[in-house]
């Protein structure tokens, strides 16, 4: 029985540490994308594409609204979460890093028994009752998922230099 409480007592710091290292990795990669982005015209970042949204800045936006999205539920807060598309492309870049500092600093403020609790989401587009550290890893995917987009719609505009922005890269270089 003890040695069955010490191997969940490890998981469990694990998960802890590895949630928190998540986190600062997604403000690190978003820190990275927008410093990246902040070195291209502004034109061509708003510039329309064919993709899922219809320039980097709109992904931006997005990303930021459901980054507030999920903090939300992390914190258990009832935030009213609006996609304002009218904002300066650097209003865009600081309200999504100061989303991403707020994300990092409530999953690292987060301990392994708020980790393993569950949230119950009743929303228009699902119904969930899961473990906090899914909402974390979930978000974490969402974000990792549009910084691609992001590289992708880039090298459509003919960015070529894009950041590595992966996580073995910030652990390795990042930290």
């Amino acid at each position: 029985m003890s040695q069955e409480k010490t191997i969940r007592e490890t998981t469990e710091s694990g998960l802890t540490a590895l949630m928190k290292n998540y986190a600062n990795y997604n403000l690190w990669a978003n820190a990275t994308i927008v410093n990246w982005l902040k070195t291209k015209a502004d034109e061509v970042v708003q510039q329309e594409v064919p993709s899922s949204f219809s320039s980097i800045k709109l992904t931006l936006i997005h990303m930021r609204a459901t980054e507030r999205y999920w903090l939300s539920v992390l914190n258990q807060s009832t935030e009213e979460i609006t996609d304002k598309t009218d904002e300066t492309l650097e209003d865009v870049y600081t309200t999504f890093l100061e989303g991403s500092v707020a994300l990092a600093d409530q999953v690292n403020t987060m301990g392994n028994d708020r980790l393993l609790d569950t949230t119950l989401i009743v929303n228009p587009w699902f119904q969930c009752d899961f473990q906090n550290f899914d909402y974390v890893m979930q978000v974490i995917n969402h974000t990792t998922y549009h910084r691609g987009q992001i590289i992708t719609i880039g090298r459509n505009l003919g960015f070529t230099d894009a950041p590595m922005t992966d996580y073995n890269y910030y652990n390795v270089f990042g930290k």
